[in-house]
């Protein structure tokens, strides 16, 4: 490959490339240029964080599938804890993919922020601020309408100028004998004839802000028909909130009511709403910030709010109404309505701002339930991205938007299907978690140096192995050149003269071949105990690790081999290899039949062409079942027919050439037995294996054991 040299003058003084472009823009930039991809246009700056780096390829996200689905056989739940937790990029420069949690934990930081940064030491404090300033701007007013006002000296007679004096007086006197309680005062000053028309109007404005801010999260729209007082309004707000309270009530009591009836009549309330659960969640989300906020409050104070909110309603059969709603909704909603939340800042919250904050707590709350109630992975569509964008930032959608993206990638690529909402490993899946697999195995084994399998016998291989060695008669003519002409010239007589020339004479001897290994067919049988104890122990995984790696080192490196892999329990099934990943141990089996195992190894190998057979036997106990006249026989402890009737298989595939190797999980006494018994008669071999080094042992043995020899 021609390597290229940049000019010193482009380095001297780089431009960097600007964040905002991608790589791929700045390579079609590159391309179009006449000077080519390298040309003096192209800049290169140190990367600074800014710019964005590639996603995740398909390949990185099946490697990181690959242990879970190994471990539970489901490819959507393998997917949902990658989900949740993420992904950490072994390069450091490159960064890592926040999962799920990292998401909610920051919600949790915006909570705790909110938290930390308010309080509700007076949360009525600014209500009584500005109805004390109304209060004062009137008392004002009355002072100098009594001091002598233009009105006065309009007076027509001293009488009637009297008695504007007693009447502005007695404006005077209900003021001073207004009502502490807020609600009350309140109450009693929407009765009163305001003398100051600004006064008036402030006060308005004030009632109307809380209403607003207080009415408008019980019902849409009920401050609208309170502050409009018509009787018409009134009822209607009484109807709707009585017959939404007998509809929870049904909820409640485990029925199933139909809202169709209520939101023809009420559907201006809940806007959208088609069931009773979208009723509950806007009215839960209207009412939770008032609940939580008196839940927060001390008695004192949350005596005071809901003397307020009596006095904003001015209807006491509307009150009760309300009241008994609340407590119906309290008992509908599993968590209650409404939580506490302890403020421990020093930032004073009037009723409106701690209104707010306390539904963006509620909101807070309600997205962080969300992401963490994800029953899979397409559930990510439904999380509101806006609310997302707004409670924790842009970083938060654009990490969710590439978390969501993660199935489509594999979908792309080739490594997964979908059935309905079901996502199923496809056969290019399958193998590349099986290669991954395979490679952590052999990475535990870089230290160790297997060779091949040997045989007695020398042969034309059809591999070339290292090394040459001189022709003989028999050898395949895979002449090295090299070696063969290095011969040559060593010899005297192939020396330069003045009448030869530079001419060079071969000879027989001359001739150097490479070495080649006679490679040999091998069939094996995989039998994988999958009785109940292999799940208990945890034995299962290790062993479905074994199958998924033999079956990808068979494919890859031993083409011509084959593996058939059955799993043995009360009776023994054939399994089929694309479906070993994805491999599950459901239901709950008794047994250990051994020996309808060999049997349907013994068969499947009869059928083989390969000058090697063998069976490889995962288990973690003695056989506990067979079969007799047709039927499965189990028995535990075991029984002596149970040990004899396997061991007589045993015999069977002996004198049929089949090799067993036996893997222990187990060293019991009685299984130790039963295996030297197999290999006093079959002469296989026996290993007894930890479940974390199953695989490393067995591939392992399966190398060494594969029938190779190296010609001397």
């Amino acid at each position: 490959m021609t390597g290229w040299t940049p000019d010193p003058r482009d380095l001297d003084e780089p431009a960097p490339l600007d964040a905002g472009v991608s790589a791929g823009a700045a390579a079609a930039v590159a391309e179009a240029s006449p000077a080519g991809p390298f040309a003096r246009q192209a800049r290169f700056g140190r990367w600074d964080g800014s710019q964005l780096l590639p996603d995740l390829s398909a390949d990185e996200i099946i490697d990181a599938l690959a242990d879970d689905v190994m471990a539970d056989g489901d490819l959507g739940e393998a997917l949902r804890r990658l989900l949740e937790r993420g992904w950490r990029s072994p390069d450091r420069d490159r960064g890592d993919l926040p999962g799920l949690a990292a998401l909610r934990e920051r919600l949790r930081a915006r909570r705790d922020e909110v938290l930390g940064r308010y309080n509700l030491g007076d949360v009525l404090g600014d209500v009584r601020a500005e109805l004390q300033a109304i209060l004062e701007t009137e008392r004002e007013r009355i002072a100098a309408r009594l001091a002598g006002s233009s009105d006065e000296a309009a007076a027509p007679t001293p009488e009637l100028a009297d008695l504007l004096r007693q009447t502005i007086a007695k404006r005077l006197e209900r003021l001073d004998s207004l009502p502490a309680d807020l609600g009350d005062r309140i109450r009693a000053l929407e009765d009163y004839d305001f003398l100051d028309p600004a006064a008036r109007e402030r006060f308005e404005a004030l009632v109307e802000r809380l209403r607003r801010s207080v009415l408008d999260r019980y019902a849409a729209g009920m401050a609208d028909a309170v502050r409009s007082m018509s009787p018409e309004d009134l009822a209607a707000n009484r109807a709707m909130v009585r017959d939404l309270d007998q509809l929870l009530q049904q909820q409640l009591a485990g029925a199933e009511p139909d809202p169709a009836e209520f939101l023809a009549r009420h559907g201006d309330f809940f806007p959208g709403a088609k069931t009773v659960d979208d009723i509950i969640e806007q009215l839960a989300q209207r009412m939770s910030a008032m609940q939580s906020l008196l839940r927060s409050l001390t008695a004192a104070q949350r005596s005071e709010l809901n003397s307020l909110v009596d006095g904003l309603l001015r209807d006491d059969r509307l009150r009760w109404d309300l009241a008994q709603l609340a407590a119906t909704l309290d008992q509908v909603l599993p968590d209650g309505l409404g939580d506490r939340f302890r403020f421990s800042g020093n930032e004073e919250l009037g009723l409106e701002g701690a209104l707010g904050q306390l539904e963006t707590l509620g909101r807070l709350e309600t997205l962080e339930g969300q992401l963490g109630d994800l029953g899979a992975p397409g559930d990510l569509a439904g999380i509101d991205r806006a609310e997302l964008r707004e409670l924790a930032g842009d970083d938060a959608v654009r990490d969710l938007e590439r978390l969501d993206d993660l199935a489509g990638q594999l979908e792309a690529a080739g490594y997964l299907t979908r059935s309905g909402d079901h996502l199923e490993l496809t056969p290019r899946g399958s193998r590349r978690i099986g290669q991954k697999v395979l490679d952590d195995l052999f990475a535990r084994l870089r230290r160790d140096a297997f060779g091949e399998h040997r045989i007695d016998r020398a042969g034309r291989g059809s591999e070339r192995s290292e090394g040459t060695k001189p022709f003989e008669f028999g050898d395949a003519f895979d002449l090295d050149l090299r070696e063969t002409l290095a011969n040559a010239l060593t010899r005297p007589e192939n020396a330069p003269s003045a009448e030869r020339g530079r001419a060079i004479q071969l000879d027989a001897t001359d001739f150097a071949v490479h070495r080649t290994e006679e490679s040999t067919r091998t069939s094996t049988v995989l039998l994988v105990d999958m009785s109940r104890s292999m799940l208990l122990r945890g034995c299962f995984v290790a062993a479905k690790k074994v199958a998924v790696a033999l079956d990808t080192l068979i494919r890859t490196q031993y083409p011509r081999d084959d593996l058939t892999v059955i799993g043995f329990a009360y009776y023994a099934r054939e399994i089929r290899p694309g479906t070993l990943a994805e491999l599950s141990w459901h239901g709950y089996e008794y047994g250990t039949n051994l020996q309808h195992g060999l049997l349907l190894a013994r068969r499947i190998l009869a059928r083989s062409g390969a000058a090697n057979r063998q069976v490889v036997v995962i288990t973690d106990g003695e056989p506990t079942a067979h079969f007799q006249d047709g039927q499965v026989e189990f028995n535990y402890p075991p029984t002596r027919r149970t040990i004899q009737e396997t061991l007589r298989e045993v015999q069977r595939c002996t004198k049929a050439g089949i090799t067993i190797n036996t893997f222990m999980l187990e060293r019991s006494r009685a299984l130790t037995e039963f295996v030297a018994h197999i290999t006093r008669l079959n002469r296989g071999r026996a290993f007894y294996a930890e479940p974390e080094h199953l695989g490393e042992y067995v591939l392992v043995d399966f190398v060494r054991g594969r029938t190779a020899h190296r010609r001397n």
